[in-house]
């Protein structure tokens, strides 16, 4: 007999080292579509840059979280040989590879506002600089109940800031910071002319679409997968995350009236908003929670360029900053079962998580972004933009014109 249950518990543990392991590997291809989806929308002069940026990214993102942001978010660090590596757990091993993955998402999220017109090693450098000690104070706080922040939520709104799979703390997280690189970045030339909006269409709506799909497909893993044991799988988060998906499809289509751009960031939207809340909801609040959330991002997209005159190049802010917060506040009415959700949240504690998330990440992003401009400079010169990014950094177009 205890010979059979060594047998089942190492089964078991495999068993949830492969389920982890599949859902990094899932996220890690998000960043595929990170990548193709900045490609898509960008002028052709910047999409080598784009390819590159998602990439080295990642690669630094694994560093630096590697040696600074899980020790701060977990207090785990590997500073151990390798044997005493090899004789821990798989699963915790494999558990750093997909929380990493997540991590990641931080810079390519601000990738995507700030195109076209920033420095490579700069902004390589703040990004990673936010995944080292921003994101994982943030991400420790809600994940790991770091400094009682949690326990402060349920003691005064007798519940704990919920958020599943991250629409706050990764997404919301990601977009604001990305506000504040935007800001301080400033407008690209010849964005806008006497006051008015010019246009700059994406350069490839296939690589667009690409994008989107390798996003809309690795979410499942994003948010299945945050379970993190088998046992916990959970088919109301896959459920949930379709009807997101599809509501902001829909909605996309509508508000946006057709346009490419807006119906494939549509989903995404939905995606951001229901990642929080995809573990109490009711598959028809998901739906309702994408459908806002996809109506919201075109409507602020176009409120963003128009009127504030703010040139985040892929939306990102309102993708996924303000997406993210919908998503927060979302989990803490459609979780409540008054609303055929699964309780155990409280509005309050989402409303206040979601925007002090927000409000930290955007003064964390405005100082890390700010030392690094007024340090070495944030910003291509005016003639390395006009030339594109690929020629005046890489020194190579995306392809040969012969």
């Amino acid at each position: 007999m205890e010979n059979l249950t060594v047998a089942v518990n190492h089964l078991v543990q495999s068993t949830n080292t492969f389920f982890v392991l599949f859902g990094a590997i899932m996220v890690f291809a998000m960043h595929a579509g990170f990548a193709f989806l900045e490609v898509g929308t960008v002028r052709y002069k910047n999409q080598v840059n784009a390819l590159v940026k998602i990439i080295t990214d990642f690669a630094f993102s694994a560093l630096v979280y590697f040696f600074i942001g899980y020790w701060i978010a977990y207090d785990i660090n590997f500073f151990l040989d390798a044997k005493t590596l090899s004789q821990a757990s798989g699963y915790s091993l494999v558990k750093f590879f997909f929380l990493m993955t997540f991590a990641a998402a931080i810079p390519a999220i601000i990738s995507g506002g700030i195109a076209e017109r920033a420095k490579f090693w700069p902004a390589l450098m703040a990004a990673s600089g936010c995944v080292a000690i921003l994101y994982p104070v943030i991400e420790g706080i809600v994940w790991n109940g770091n400094w009682g922040v949690q326990d402060w939520f349920e003691t005064t709104f007798s519940a704990p800031f919920h958020d599943f799979a991250g629409s706050v703390v990764v997404h919301g997280v990601g977009g604001w910071i990305a506000l504040a690189a935007v800001l301080l970045l400033g407008n690209r030339k010849g964005r806008y002319r006497n006051g008015r909006l010019v246009a700059f269409p994406p350069s490839n709506i296939p690589f667009l679409a690409l994008g989107a799909w390798l996003l809309s497909i690795g979410w499942f893993g994003f948010n299945v997968m945050s379970a993190q044991t088998i046992d916990g799988i959970s088919g109301l988060v896959a459920m949930n995350t379709l009807m997101a998906m599809v509501g902001g499809i829909v909605a996309a289509l509508i508000v946006g009236r057709n346009d490419p751009g807006f119906i494939h960031n549509g989903p995404l939207a939905g995606l951001v908003a229901v990642c929080a809340g995809s573990d109490v909801m009711h598959p028809l609040g998901a739906l309702v929670t994408g459908a806002i959330a996809g109506a919201l991002f075109v409507w602020l997209f176009i409120v963003q360029q128009k009127k504030w005159k703010i040139d985040d190049v892929l939306g990102v802010w309102p993708l996924h900053g303000v997406c993210g917060v919908w998503g927060g506040i979302a989990a803490g009415i459609f979780g409540l079962e008054s609303f055929g959700g699964m309780g155990g949240v409280s509005f309050a504690s989402q409303l206040v998580g979601s925007v002090l998330g927000a409000l930290c990440a955007f003064v964390g992003g405005l100082a890390i972004y700010g030392l690094v401009k007024l340090a070495v400079g944030l910003r291509l010169t005016e003639e390395e933009e006009f030339k594109g990014a690929d020629l005046s950094i890489h020194k190579i177009e995306a392809s040969s014109r012969e």
